[in-house]
C-alpha cells in the first residue's frame, strides 16, 4: 500500500460527501492528482534531504472537513497568542471559521475581512480570480494537497490607498484529539495600489493528540503596496506542521514576512517569493526554538526578476538537547534582474552537544552588476562575549541569560508593529527562561 492511497481514498469521500462547487472542481482534482504523482518527499531528494516526513507519512489521515467549536470559549482565545490585542480577529478551530469567536472592528470603504469560504461563495468576489494564482509551485507536494482538501482559511483585500490600521489576526486552534486528524488552512492577502495591512498567522494546539496542518497562504502585491505578515506557530510537541508562503510582489511594493516557530514535533515553512516589479523591498524575517526531538525546517526560493529590487533574509534559531534545525535559503537572480541588492545570513545558536543544524544558503545569479552576499554560522557562546560581561560586573548565569535573549531578540526587534513584537518578545523570553540549560555555564 502506498503512502498517498489513504489520500486518495479520503479524497473520494471528500468528494462525495461535501462536493466543492462546479468551478473549483479542477483545482482540487488538479492537487489531488499532483499530490499522486510527487508523493511524500523522500531523503533522496535535495530539497528534504534532512528532513524525514516518514513519521508523517505513517499516520492515519483524518481530514476534519465538519465544522465545530470544538468547545473553545472567547475567554480561552483571550489567553491565546494576540488574543487580547486590538485587531481584526478571525478565528478558526479545526480548519473552520468560527463566527462567535470572531470579531471585526469597522473597516475602511471597499476593505474586506472574512472567510475565505464567504469569500469563494461570492460569485462577484475577487477571491476566484486570485486564488492559487500568485505561484502554483509544482514541484510542493504539500502544497498541492492542500488545494485538492482546502474548505476555508482568511481572505483579506485591501483596495487602492486603503490603509488598515489595526493588524488582521488569522488564529487556527486545533482541538484534536485523535492522532492524524488534519486541516488544510488557505489564506489569502490581495493588496491593489498604494494599500496596507498588517497580517497575524497564528497556529496552536488545545490537546496534546499528533495532528497534522497544512497551511498556504498567498499573498498579492500590487504597485507601491506594503504589507507586513507575522506567522506565529506554537503547536504541541507531537505535532506536525508544513506550511506555505507564495508571495508575488508587485513593482516599489514593500513586503516583510516574520516566522516565529516555537512548536510542533516535525515543522517545515516553504516560502516562495517572485520580485515581478521594479524597486521592491523584500524582507524575510524568522527565529526557531527547538527542545528534545524537535525539528524546524526554513526553505525558500526568493526570485528577482526585474532590476533594482533588494531582499534580506534573516534567520535565527536556538537548538538544544537532539534537536535539529535546517535552514535552505536560495536567491535567484533572474538576467533581467540588474541592480540586485540581496543578502541572506543563517546564524544557529547550540546549547547542546547533540543539537545538529544543517545550513545551505545558496545563489545562484544570472545577471552581472548585482551585490549578493550569504553567509551561515553554527556553534555555541562566544566565551569571550562571556568573559567581557563578567568583567563589567555580571555573574556567568547573568551573562549567558544575556546574550542567548539578545540572539533571539535580534530578529524579534525587526517586526514593526509594536505590540505584536512586545508580546513576542514576552513569549520567547518566557520559553527561554523555562530551559534549564539557559543561565548555566555548561551544557549537562
Amino acid at each position: 500500500m502506498k503512502d498517498t492511497d489513504q489520500y486518495l481514498a479520503m479524497f473520494e469521500r471528500f468528494e462525495a460527501q461535501a462536493p466543492p462547487p462546479a468551478w473549483m472542481s479542477p483545482l482540487r482534482k488538479a492537487g489531488i492528482t499532483r499530490f499522486a504523482e510527487l508523493g511524500f518527499p523522500t531523503l533522496q531528494q535535495e530539497d528534504w534531504r534532512f528532513t524525514n516526513v516518514a513519521p508523517l507519512a505513517s499516520l492515519p489521515f483524518n481530514l476534519v472537513w465538519r465544522a465545530s467549536d470544538g468547545g473553545v470559549k472567547p475567554e480561552c482565545v483571550a489567553e491565546l497568542p494576540f488574543g487580547q490585542l486590538p485587531a481584526h480577529r478571525l478565528v478558526f478551530v479545526d480548519g473552520h471559521y468560527v463566527a462567535a469567536l470572531s470579531a471585526t472592528a469597522p473597516l475602511p470603504p471597499g476593505v474586506m475581512v472574512r472567510s475565505l469560504a464567504a469569500a469563494l461563495a461570492d460569485p462577484e468576489g475577487r477571491a476566484r480570480e486570485h486564488l492559487a494564482q500568485t505561484s502554483p509551485a509544482d514541484d510542493n507536494a504539500f502544497a498541492a494537497l492542500n488545494s485538492a482538501f482546502f474548505q476555508d482559511g482568511g481572505f483579506i483585500y485591501v483596495p487602492a490607498g486603503r490603509q488598515v490600521d489595526l493588524p488582521v489576526l488569522l488564529l487556527f486552534i486545533s482541538t484534536a484529539k485523535e492522532a492524524g486528524a488534519s486541516t488544510q488552512p488557505r489564506n489569502l492577502v490581495l493588496t491593489e495600489k498604494g494599500a496596507r495591512v498588517t497580517v497575524l498567522e497564528s497556529y496552536v494546539s488545545l490537546r496534546e493528540a499528533s495532528h497534522f496542518t497544512n497551511a498556504v497562504t498567498e499573498v498579492a502585491l500590487a504597485e507601491g503596496a506594503t504589507v507586513e505578515h507575522v506567522k506565529f506557530q506554537d503547536e504541541n510537541r507531537n505535532a506536525f506542521h508544513l506550511a506555505t508562503l507564495n508571495a508575488r510582489l508587485g513593482r516599489d511594493g514593500n513586503f516583510l514576512s516574520h516566522s516565529i516557530a516555537l512548536g510542533a514535533r516535525l515543522s517545515r515553512y516553504t516560502l516562495r517569493t517572485a520580485l515581478a516589479g521594479e524597486g521592491v523591498e523584500c524582507v524575510l524575517n524568522g527565529l526557531y526554538l527547538t527542545r528534545g526531538d524537535q525539528l524546524a525546517d526554513h526553505h525558500m526560493v526568493v526570485e528577482h526578476a526585474r532590476p533594482h529590487c533588494q531582499s534580506h533574509e534573516y534567520y535565527n534559531g536556538i537548538l538544544d538537547e537532539r534537536s535539529r534545525g535546517v535552514f535552505h535559503g536560495r536567491i535567484l537572480v533572474r538576467p533581467a534582474a540588474q541592480k540586485t541588492d540581496a543578502k541572506q545570513t543563517n546564524k544557529n545558536l547550540l546549547l547542546s552537544d547533540d543539537a545538529t543544524v544543517n545550513s545551505k544558503p545558496q545563489l545562484e545569479i544570472y545577471a552581472d552588476d548585482v551585490k549578493c552576499t550569504h553567509g551561515a554560522t553554527v556553534g555555541q557562546l562566544n566565551e569571550q562575549a562571556i568573559f567581557y560581561l563578567r568583567s563589567r560586573g555580571l555573574d556567568t548565569d547573568t551573562a549567558r541569560r544575556m546574550l542567548i535573549h539578545a540572539f533571539a531578540g535580534e530578529i524579534i526587534e525587526r517586526i514593526r508593529l509594536r505590540p505584536a513584537r512586545e508580546e513576542l518578545d514576552q513569549r520567547v523570553w518566557d520559553r527561554l527562561e523555562q530551559n534549564p540549560r539557559v543561565g548555566r555555564h555548561k551544557c549537562v
